[in-house]
């Protein structure tokens, strides 16, 4: 049977979009994507979605070091064997404006993840598996989180286009979810229910054509 190791933030974590601070909240095995996916494919899966995680690798001087996003595939690849399928969705959170980094430097961050996926030691390590890149729908800069995402919204729009040059470069697949789902109004940055069912038939179609 098929693994698939869905790597990535809040939004693969199943975190419903913030109207109150402080409640860690998460949607149901029904409702978030990857279950979604795997409901749709048959698969086994691992979620490994960290709300806060970045693509980089600098420490999150607000939420802390093990934000990390490389610490972070390089913990999960090794926990885990052996994977037929990685999915890695992130570059939100490196859009805060704490960060205050440009869409092509938060492409950068997610460059290195790609070269340590595909590079030998973890693809000998798990047997050779694929990489789907997914990048995130835009930001909307809406309700509780809009300061901590200022200026995210016009970044985001930049990030597809460059994700999609960086998957073909470095043999990764690639899935634009801002075609097929958009962010909550409620908070700008979390999937609402019914995008989190969307994406997870979305990305189980692709990867169906794919393995």
């Amino acid at each position: 049977m098929t693994t698939i190791l869905t790597f990535g933030d809040s939004n693969t974590h199943g975190t419903p979009p913030i109207s109150v601070r402080g409640k860690a909240e998460r949607y149901d095995t029904a409702t978030r994507w990857p279950r979604v996916m795997q409901a749709a494919m048959g698969c086994d899966l691992i979620e490994e979605g960290l709300p806060g995680r970045t693509a980089g690798t600098l420490a999150d001087p607000i939420m802390g070091p093990h934000m990390n996003g490389e610490l972070g595939l390089r913990i999960a690849l090794q926990s885990h064997s052996d994977i037929d399928v990685l999915t890695i969705m992130l570059g939100t959170n490196d859009l805060k404006a704490h960060f205050g980094l440009s869409p092509a430097a938060i492409t950068a961050r997610v460059a290195g993840l790609l070269g340590l996926a595909l590079g030998d030691d973890y693809q000998t390590r798990h047997g050779g598996f694929h990489v789907l890149l997914i990048c995130p729908p835009p930001v909307l800069e809406a309700g509780i989180l809009a300061a901590e995402f200022q200026h995210g919204a016009a970044k985001s729009q930049d990030l597809a286009t460059l994700y999609a040059e960086l998957a073909a470069a470095r043999g990764a697949s690639f899935l634009n979810a801002g075609d097929h789902i958009q962010s909550s109004k409620v908070d700008g940055v979390h999937f609402d229910p019914a995008e989190h069912i969307k994406l997870g038939q979305v990305v189980a179609a692709h990867l169906l054509s794919l393995i």
